[in-house]
């Protein structure tokens, strides 16, 4: 249930409001925005009176909200959600673009890369350290070594990095990591979404191979539950019955995500299709279709990684997508984020 107040109400009526929703074991999500101020009231509705909370002089209107995510829900936070780290801002018109290896594999590769998407115009560093994969025998990422190898690159180049996790119980370790990431088989870890939830780290959560989006938002409304606002999701294509690339990237996500929810939304065009000529067509697309960014992943040498080579762009093929997504966020009245 969302509750309308009339605008510029008084403090202290609203905190009698307040109260009222408090006493009768509601939770608030107070969103003020330029022209409107939103209670958004979650918990048990059902004993609340329309009637009752329209007689309180600072209320304009009440509506009940009958989608199961809430607190993500654009209805209750009608203004785009931006999410600052490390002096950048993402989403309401900000575009970023995160790059890297899909894993970190050696101290040189990663300063190599970082170096160049920073000079290319990345405004954050993408690396694996932990590689969730199919198969027990494949390389499975440094680990801790590879969140040092990590550090150190932000710490030479000045870029903020992005990389995921795969158990709560490895939380400690990514105490200096700008942006965590949930990966997609992650999206319904339920235990780790809800300790993300408790951390106050930027989230960037990932769509499920074969998630609704309904389901997508209810992992970010997890996060959201624990207390964590700081979310932003990421479309990385889904599995359809297509054999000639990886994933189907759903473009369609970005306008449905923009109606429905506040919060950012990021496109992975590697893991879409898995192919790398389709990397830029995809992030073309995604510019168009109104993204808030472009998660890359880029190698200095393609054809010797040790994990999704196919994908990944080289150097010079970087630079080049770089040139033409700078002009075409321009052209869309995106601002591509500065180096800071």
């Amino acid at each position: 249930m969302i509750v309308v107040l009339k605008q510029h109400p008084e403090k202290e009526r609203v905190d009698r409001l307040m109260r009222h929703f408090t006493d009768m074991g509601l939770q608030i999500n107070y969103s003020e925005g330029e022209n409107t101020t939103i209670l958004g009231l979650m918990g048990d509705t059902t004993r609340v009176n329309e009637r009752d909370i329209l007689a309180y002089d600072v209320v304009e209107r009440v509506q009940r909200v009958t989608e199961p995510f809430k607190a993500v829900n654009r209805k209750f936070h009608p203004e785009d959600t931006v999410i600052e780290v490390a002096g950048r801002k993402i989403g309401a018109g900000y575009f970023n673009v995160m790059a890297g290896p899909c894993s970190v594999e050696s101290e040189e590769q990663i300063i190599e890369v970082a170096e160049t998407v920073k000079k290319a115009g990345a405004s954050f560093l993408r690396g694996g350290a932990f590689k969730p994969r199919t198969s027990p025998y494949s390389f499975q990422g440094l680990e801790a070594e590879g969140l040092r190898l990590l550090l150190e690159a932000k710490r030479q180049t000045g870029l903020p990095i992005v990389t995921e996790i795969m158990s709560e119980k490895h939380l400690d370790l990514f105490a200096d990591v700008d942006i965590i990431q949930l990966g997609a088989r992650n999206m319904q870890n339920f235990m780790l979404l809800k300790e993300l939830g408790r951390s106050n780290k930027p989230i960037l959560l990932k769509r499920g191979l074969s998630a609704t989006m309904e389901e997508f938002l209810m992992a970010a409304e997890y996060i959201f539950a624990g207390g964590n606002t700081n979310v932003m999701l990421c479309e990385r294509g889904i599995r359809t019955f297509e054999t000639m690339i990886r994933n189907n990237l759903d473009i369609s996500a970005i306008p449905l995500v923009k109606q429905c929810s506040h919060l950012p939304i990021i496109i992975d065009p590697s893991h879409a299709a898995g192919r790398r000529d389709m990397v830029q067509p995809l992030s073309r697309a995604a510019i168009a279709a109104g993204a808030d960014g472009l998660l890359i992943e880029t190698h200095n040498n393609p054809r010797c990684a040790l994990c999704d080579g196919a994908q990944s762009l080289d150097l010079p093929q970087f630079d080049a997508v770089m040139q033409d997504i700078k002009r075409r966020a321009a052209f869309e009245g995106r601002a591509l984020q500065p180096e800071v």
